[in-house]
């Protein structure tokens, strides 16, 4: 069983603190370099535990890439971290040129993407990450659901050789998952709900939205399958090409930009192996705007990131899909 009996929620910056520390218990090779937000990222942890394996090069992006390519270069499994407005945006030629091109040792793992930075606003609102980074040779890009899919991934991207990207969501979510580790692996989505209607694939914290449209679409005679497409470069392929056959319709939903991102990425694959109507849920091409904490369900009800919406999607997908 997959998905958690329990409704509760969970940091996934927690998760990511708390791995990093068991981690560096059974591995000296783990290393973490930060750029002034480590008690935000929770790398703080680590860092309390193994100060000597802790580096923090301040409000400096394109050197921390650099200095985590360095600690790479010298044996070390290097996490490089801080948000995602910082890391992809101010250093993507140091992404590309000291990291993919050399194939290095290196795992970014950063927080507040998406709309739900929230007070911090458009400038740190990053909704072009996912579809810059999976452009990039060599590099893998993560997207987990919930706190529980960031610990095993975690550990499951020390243990890869490579290039990693992984983004975090800045506020606690609804955690989704039972603790099964064997649930995650690179390169594949899993099934959350089966359905024979259509097929919604999502990421992030859009899951729990896609979980909740399913729901209300049973409800009126539409039986929709859920995928988490946690895995979005490499992406299954095959999972969404057995999707496209046996459901007829896909939308997708993420919280990025629907240029470049999971529904580019999608939509690419079904192209390539068994075309059927899809429908792209997300940031349609535009900026964001500031937000208090108690106002971002309003903010991302505004930018149309909503269960209703990726239900209005999936109805309009099955209706082009009849024509």
């Amino acid at each position: 069983m997959l998905l958690s009996s329990e409704k509760k929620t969970a940091d996934m910056r927690g998760a990511y603190g708390d791995a990093l520390v068991e981690l560096g218990k059974d591995d000296s090779r783990i290393v973490c370099v930060g750029g002034d937000t480590t008690d935000s990222l929770k790398t703080k942890k680590f860092g309390d535990k193994y100060p000597e394996r802790m580096f923090n090069v301040g409000i400096a992006e394109a050197n921390l890439v650099s200095v985590a390519a360095g600690l790479s270069i010298a044996g070390k499994i290097a996490f490089a971290s801080t948000y995602a407005a910082f890391i992809p945006g101010r250093c993507v030629d140091q992404i590309r040129n000291t990291i993919c091109y050399p194939y290095l040792n290196v795992k970014l793992v950063v927080s507040h993407g998406g709309l739900t930075v929230g007070p911090d606003g458009a400038s740190h609102q990053q909704i072009e990450d996912i579809a810059s980074m999976r452009a990039i040779p060599n590099m893998r890009v993560l997207l987990p659901a919930d706190a529980v899919a960031v610990k095993h991934l975690i550990k499951i991207i020390a243990n890869t050789p490579g290039p990693f990207y992984m983004r975090l969501a800045r506020p606690s979510n609804e955690v989704i998952y039972s603790d099964q580790a064997d649930a995650f692996q690179i390169g594949r989505g899993n099934v959350l709900e089966d359905g024979s209607d259509a097929t919604i694939i999502a990421c992030g914290l859009m899951v729990s939205r896609a979980l909740e449209a399913a729901k209300a679409l049973h409800k009126k005679g539409v039986s929709c399958r859920v995928v988490d497409m946690f895995s979005i470069k490499p992406i299954d392929r095959d999972l969404i090409a057995k999707c496209a056959r046996e459901t007829g319709a896909i939308a997708t939903a993420e919280e990025h930009n629907i240029i470049g991102g999971l529904g580019g990425a999608v939509s690419e694959a079904v192209c390539e192996t068994y075309p059927v109507p899809v429908k792209r849920v997300g940031v349609r091409d535009t900026f964001g705007e500031s937000a208090r904490d108690e106002e971002i369900e309003t903010l991302l009800d505004n930018y149309g990131l909503t269960a209703t919406e990726i239900a209005r999607a999936v109805v309009d997908a099955r209706s082009r899909g009849k024509k």
